[in-house]
């Protein structure tokens, strides 16, 4: 069975969700297919893969994040809320441009865990990416039993130990 409309998320509260995603972003660009990685909650462009990705031809990240997220009822909260929603604009967009051959929807799993954006809106990009030619990805913590259901392939990341919990400091190459 052939389908180029691929369904896939990376969830889980264990640590590897944007890596797979990366790691398929990798294997994508050898294989010369375009790709578009929007980020829903991260906002720091020094990060080792940023860096990294920009020698990768075909790839395009846009980080739309405003970093970690505050309560919602912080002052800033809206502002994320913002941010979220453009982001699902531009992946709609995306999705329907068919430019892209594969589009990772980075820690989209948390904006809507978060309250950023709604798990309606999160199945609606699904949804319409069901009817296009392209591979989309699901990363982050908290995708509903709905999301999973309309996905063809589910990974959970689950923690069995991390070295951040035993007193280690966020490390250049693993962490960032």
């Amino acid at each position: 069975m052939e389908k180029k409309n691929r369904i896939l998320i990376f969830t889980g509260a264990g640590k590897g969700k944007t890596t797979a995603a990366l790691g398929m972003t990798l294997r994508a660009s050898g294989h010369g297919q375009r790709i578009l990685i929007l980020q829903f909650i991260k906002s720091d462009a020094s990060v080792g893969e940023l860096t990294a990705l920009k020698y990768l031809p075909g790839v395009e990240v846009i980080q739309m994040g405003r970093g970690f997220v505050p309560s919602a009822t912080d002052p800033t909260f809206p502002e994320h809320c913002q941010a979220a929603g453009h982001a699902l604009k531009i992946a709609s967009d995306a999705i329907r441009s068919k430019r892209y051959d594969l589009i990772i929807l980075d820690e989209i799993c948390m904006a809507m865990a978060k309250g950023l954006i709604t798990e309606d809106q999160v199945t609606e990009v699904i949804d319409l990416s069901s009817k296009e030619d392209s591979c989309l990805v699901l990363t982050g913590r908290g995708a509903t039993d709905r999301l999973i259901s309309k996905a063809d392939t589910v990974t959970e990341m689950r923690c069995l130990k991390h070295g951040l919990q035993e007193g280690w400091t966020a490390q250049k190459g693993v962490e960032y």
